[in-house]
């Protein structure tokens, strides 16, 4: 990108100590990332953390300063009765404190009203001499005018879209706002023919990726409520469709107000939607609120991902615990310097499997490091293109005949002449799996153990398995876990609902399950 465009800043949204993770870093691989991104071509760095802990963010922006980047820090905007207008100006001059180049409110949701950012922007400017930029999601109908009033309060710089790929889920069209100022002491000077040519560009490259769009088509207000994230909405859409459940989405939005505040308020950013948006799907999936628990959750329940706004739901945080106690400190200085291991381990396998490296092998480390599920497996085809998927067609190109369109995968009951039946369907349309359907859904998919078996141990989600932890004949206690699960970006611990033993492993790591599989019986 910057050979194509030398003479454009580009600019990054870094998740301070997660960098593009879902966990915390070591300080060491924090300082290495953001060397090779500098490196590599960035010139800005938005600097956010989920909590809005700026104790998560000082590395990061110590980082890029020190390489002489833009370092920019980041006010994740939500609202609740944690969060007032003093929150956002104490976090602001923490932010000029730590040193930052300039402020963004990144409104993730698009719930910043209009009067709000006019107060919010008003405020800072007049406190602060720093440079302020304004991200708006255009999901609730509120952006324009959002940008609009932070404009008159003298916000600097605000984000927006081409309009061929604007609104929904992203940002106010480039082109609206720059008619809406032509003309006054805001002009921005930019030509709006010169835009109109990007969006026709931009309009035939957005009918390759149909299949990819979520199902938004105007506003949703429900967000008002549910202060989802229009990126997090698109994922849930897509999250609960893999697990055949695409009918649960208002119930997990209504939950997930429920789950936020049972994690202290915190915000609904990456990677914080992620856990909360999981934990609302576990509860109304399984039926019963924290019959499951993610280890994500527990995280934020624990302390390890920093303060929360508010305390936890305390009686959750105590079963996490069981005994111990939080993390008040910092974080990331619990972590051990991890950078060498990184890449001793990613060198050893890349030897094993017989991977040529880049000639900056540390850009592969980071890859892997970020990205463990995902990053050995691309280094290991990145010179294979059948290992991906085909290059997206335009949509005009795709078989228009509804008949000869192949089923999505997932799990279906069909009735055949009054009969139920429970179908596992496969990519492209093969059926893989058929069994009666009895009259508890989840459980129709499941191998029935034999009499006297034991009790079947099932997958609550559909994912891949990522550990077995326990093994054949072992004894285990309520509560034990015995595997983990990878489902929706996220780690669930699958725990022994009784004590028994262990009989009758079917899967290991890697395996990839649905909703209802049995895994392992206990006896």
């Amino acid at each position: 990108l910057k050979k194509a465009m030398p003479k454009t800043p580009l600019q990054m949204l870094l998740r301070g100590q997660n960098l593009l993770g879902y966990r915390h870093y070591a300080d060491d691989v924090v300082e290495r990332f953001v060397e090779r991104a500098v490196k590599n071509g960035m010139d800005v760095f938005r600097v956010f953390d989920a909590m809005n802990d700026p104790r998560n963010m000082k590395a990061a922006l110590q980082a890029v300063r020190s390489h002489g980047a833009h370092a920019q820090g980041t006010l994740s905007y939500t609202t609740s009765p944690a969060h007032t207008l003093q929150t956002w100006l104490d976090l602001t001059e923490q932010l000029l404190e730590t040193g930052v180049d300039s402020i963004a409110i990144k409104d993730m949701s698009g719930i910043l009203t209009p009067m709000a950012a006019y107060e919010l922007v008003s405020e800072i400017k007049k406190r602060y001499d720093v440079r302020l930029h304004l991200h708006c999601h255009a999901t609730t109908g509120m952006a324009e005018m959002a940008l609009l009033k932070a404009i008159e309060a003298g916000v600097d710089g605000v984000d927006t879209a081409i309009s061929s790929m604007s609104a929904t889920y992203g940002h106010p069209a480039t082109e609206a706002l720059v008619a809406t100022l032509a003309g006054t002491e805001h002009d921005t000077g930019l030509d709006i023919l010169k835009l109109e040519n990007i969006a026709a560009y931009f309009r035939e490259v957005r009918k390759k990726y149909h299949a990819f769009e979520g199902q938004l088509k105007g506003y949703d207000s429900r967000i008002l409520v549910a202060q989802v994230p229009g990126g997090m909405l698109a994922n849930l859409e897509s999250q609960l469709k893999q697990q055949n459940a695409a009918d649960k989405l208002d119930q997990v939005l209504a939950e997930i107000p429920r789950v936020r505040e049972d994690l202290g308020f915190i915000p609904l950013v990456t990677p914080t939607s992620q856990i909360v948006g999981t934990q609302a799907v576990l509860n109304v999936l399984t039926g019963e609120r924290y019959k499951t628990i993610a280890k994500e959750t527990a995280g934020i329940l624990k302390g390890e991902y920093g303060h929360t706004p508010v305390p936890v739901n305390a009686a959750l945080q105590a079963r996490v615990l069981e005994g111990g106690a939080p993390v008040t400190c910092r974080p990331a200085d619990l972590l051990k310097p991890e950078l060498a291991e990184l890449e001793a381990d990613v060198r050893r396998q890349a030897q094993e499997k017989g991977i040529q490296l880049a000639g900056n092998a540390i850009d592969d480390v980071l890859t892997v490091a970020l990205f463990p599920q995902i990053g050995l497996k691309f280094l290991e085809n990145r010179h294979n293109p059948a290992a991906f998927e085909p290059v997206p067609q335009a949509e005009a190109a795709q078989p228009v005949a509804k008949a000869e369109k192949p089923a999505a995968s997932g799990i279906y009951t069909v009735e055949v002449e009054g009969k139920a039946f429970v179908v596992k369907v496969s990519d492209g349309g093969d059926i893989s799996q058929l069994t009666a359907a009895s009259s508890a859904p989840v459980q129709a998919a499941s191998p029935v153990a034999p009499a006297g078996a034991g009790t079947p141990v099932t997958a609550p989600l559909a994912g891949n398995i990522w550990k077995v932890i326990a093994t054949e004949g072992q004894s285990v206690a309520e509560g034990d876990v015995l595997l983990i699960l990878e489902a929706m970006k996220m780690e669930t611990e699958i725990r022994a609902a009784q004590a028994g033993t262990v009989r009758g492993i079917a899967v290991k790591s890697g395996d990839a399950v649905s909703v209802g599989d049995t895994l392992m019986t206990l006896a």
